[in-house]
C-alpha cells in the first residue's frame, strides 16, 4: 500500500511552503527516516523524512510553492525479500572473484596493488559502517569528519550533510566575458527575511553607538583554561560565551534596553532570552538561548554549540527561534571591523561584535600594543534613550574586559570582600 508524504505544518500562520530541493531522485530506494526534500518557510527551513523503505515517486518539482498538507510524494513499500539492489551494487563478491591474497589478512596485498592512505585512515573513524563506506566512495577526508563532528559518532546522514556544506561552500561563478546572467528563485525564508529587514529600516528610530574592548584579559584566560575546560565540559571557551554572560548581567542593571514595543505598552522581561545569530546554508537564523541569565559559562557554549550545529544542518526548528529579547551577532567571524548590526523584531536592541585587531593604546600614559575589538549597539530609539544605550554597552566592556567581575555580578569584588 502506498505511503502519502504531506507537506508538515512549520508553525501556526504559515500555509504555504517552498520545496527547496529534492535529496533523492525519483524511482530511487530510499530507507526509512531517510531525508528527502528540504522545505524552506517563512521562519525556518527544515528536512522532510521517510515513514517507511520503498520506491519514492515525486509528486512536486524543486521550487514549486506548496500549500501546508499537500501531497508532495508516495512511497511504495518494497515487498518479498528479494536481493536489495544497494546490497547487490555494495557486495562485489556475488559478481567476480576475487583475489585469494586480499581474502587473508594475514598476507599483504601485492606490491603491484597500492594501498589506499584514506582507507586505513577511514579504519580508526568512529562511525558507522554504512558511514564508513560512503566516506570512502566520495573521498571525503576522515579528518575533516573528526573536527566537524568532535566526540560523536558519524552517522550516513551525518556524512551527507558535510558533503552538501561542503558544496555550497565551494560554489562560485565563473566570470568568462560573457553577458550571461543567472536567474534562480529567492527562496521563502530570505524573502521574508528582506520583507523584515525593510519594515526595521521604516518602523523604528534606529541609531547605532560604538566602543572598544580590551580583548587581552579574556584571551588570557581563553588560552589558559581552554585544554581543562575542554577536558571537562567536551566543548571549547568561545569569546561569545563571555560576551552573552556580560550581557545577561547589564540587562539587569538596564531593562529598558532588554524591553520591546507591544502597540501602546512597553513589555519588560524578567528574563534573558538571548538571540544568537548563525550563519546557516539557507540564510541567517538566530536560534535563542532561553533564560540565559541562569547559564554559566559551560553551559552557554554547550547550547551555542548545539544550536549551531542545527544551523549549519539545516535542522533549526521555529521553536529554537522563537521570542529572544536581545541579540548579539558576530561579523568578525568573517573579518568585519566594524558595522551597524540591524535590529532584529520586534526586540529593540542587538549588539555587534567584530575582529580582534592588535592596535596601539594609551595605558597609564604608555602606548602599548593590544588586541582590541570595536562593538557596536544598534537600538530603537523610541523606548531607549542615548543614556540607557550607552550605559549598558560601557558595562558590557568593563565586564568583557575584566571577567572576573561577571563573579559578583559587575560589582567590585573588593567592595564586596570589605563589604563596602
Amino acid at each position: 500500500m502506498a505511503i502519502e508524504i504531506k507537506v508538515p505544518s512549520p508553525g501556526e500562520s504559515i500555509t504555504q511552503v517552498q520545496l527547496a530541493k529534492w535529496l533523492v531522485a525519483d524511482g530511487e530506494t530510499v530507507e526509512k527516516d531517510q531525508e528527502i526534500v528540504e522545505i524552506d518557510s517563512d521562519k525556518a527551513s527544515f528536512p522532510v523524512t521517510t515513514p517507511e523503505d520503498g520506491v519514492i515517486k515525486i509528486m512536486a518539482t524543486e521550487g514549486e510553492t506548496v500549500a501546508v498538507g499537500a501531497v508532495i510524494a508516495v512511497i511504495t513499500p518494497q515487498t518479498g525479500k528479494g536481493p536489495n539492489p544497494k546490497s547487490q551494487i555494495s557486495n562485489p563478491k556475488s559478481q567476480e572473484p576475487v583475489d585469494a591474497s586480499l581474502q587473508n589478512p594475514a598476507t599483504p596485498p601485492p606490491a603491484h596493488l597500492p594501498t589506499s592512505p584514506l582507507a586505513h585512515s577511514s579504519a580508526s573513524l568512529h562511525a558507522s559502517p554504512l558511514a564508513r563506506k560512503i566516506a570512502e566512495e566520495k573521498q571525503v577526508s576522515p579528518g575533516d569528519l573528526t573536527l566537524a563532528f568532535p566526540g560523536k559518532k558519524i552517522t550516513r546522514k551525518d556524512i551527507e550533510s558535510f558533503i552538501n556544506r561542503k558544496k555550497e561552500a565551494t560554489t562560485t561563478v565563473s566570470f568568462a566575458g560573457t553577458r550571461e546572467v543567472d536567474r534562480k528563485k529567492m527562496t521563502t525564508l530570505r524573502l521574508k527575511l528582506a520583507e523584515r529587514l525593510v519594515s526595521v529600516k521604516n518602523q523604528t528610530a534606529m541609531l547605532t553607538t560604538f566602543n572598544e574592548i580590551n580583548m587581552q584579559s579574556a584571551l588570557k584566560i581563553k588560552d589558559k583554561y581552554s585544554t581543562a575546560f575542554k577536558e571537562r565540559f567536551g566543548v571549547g571557551v568561545g569569546l561569545m560565551s563571555f560576551f552573552t554572560k556580560a550581557v545577561t548581567i547589564a540587562l539587569k542593571e538596564f531593562p529598558q534596553v532588554n524591553s520591546f514595543l507591544d502597540g501602546e505598552d512597553l513589555i519588560i522581561p524578567r528574563y534573558a532570552d538571548i538571540g544568537i545569530a548563525v550563519s546557516a546554508p539557507k540564510g541567517l537564523v538566530v536560534p535563542v538561548l532561553r533564560n540565559a541569565e541562569m547559564m554559566s559559562i559551560a553551559e552557554i557554549e554547550l547550547k551555542i554549540k548545539e544550536l549551531a550545529g542545527k544551523a549549519r544542518d539545516n535542522k533549526i526548528s521555529i521553536d529554537d527561534m522563537k521570542g529572544g529579547t536581545f541579540t548579539i551577532t558576530n561579523g568578525g567571524v568573517f573579518g568585519s571591523m566594524m558595522s551597524t548590526p540591524i535590529l532584529n523584531p520586534p526586540q529593540s536592541a542587538i549588539l555587534g561584535m567584530h575582529k580582534i585587531q592588535e592596535r596601539p593604546i594609551a595605558v597609564n600614559g604608555q602606548v602599548v600594543i593590544a588586541p582590541m575589538m570595536y562593538v557596536a549597539l544598534s537600538y530603537d530609539h523610541r523606548v531607549i534613550d542615548g543614556r540607557e544605550s550607552v550605559s549598558f554597552l560601557v558595562k558590557v566592556k568593563e565586564l568583557v574586559e575584566d571577567p572576573a567581575k561577571m563573579l559578583t555580578e559587575g560589582l567590585d569584588p573588593i567592595k564586596l570582600l570589605l563589604d563596602l
